[in-house]
């Protein structure tokens, strides 16, 4: 989620210090430990009670497959790696005057172009 090197929290934590003091960031970070503690218990809170809410019928829901990133990789791209074989080759990607697979019917009408 986030891309913190050594590096970087090493510059965090000389900042902290500047701002807060050594004498006072032990009690800064135990707040600040707290606070996040609490903020879990309520997003597990809202999520059961959503899960609960949904009742029975959505047993098998999963709050992750409301991530945009999740819903189009189970919706859209799901069937894709079914087929072992190369992918599809879009027909703007083909070259002009490509043959179609045997049985396969072009996007357009051919009698009409």
């Amino acid at each position: 989620m986030f891309d913190l090197s050594f590096t970087k929290l090493l510059v965090l934590a000389v900042i902290a210090v500047v701002i807060f003091g050594p004498d006072q960031l032990p009690r800064v970070a135990a707040q600040a430990g707290r606070t996040l503690r609490e903020l879990r218990r309520m997003a597990d809170g809202a999520r059961r009670d959503l899960q609960e809410g949904l009742g029975p019928e959505f047993a098998d829901f999963d709050i992750a497959d409301l991530n945009p990133k999740a819903f189009v990789r189970k919706h859209l791209l799901d069937g894709l790696d079914d087929d072992p074989g190369s992918p599809p080759v879009p027909m703007e990607a083909q070259p002009a005057g490509a043959t179609l697979p045997p049985g396969e019917t072009p996007p357009y009408d051919a009698e009409a172009t």
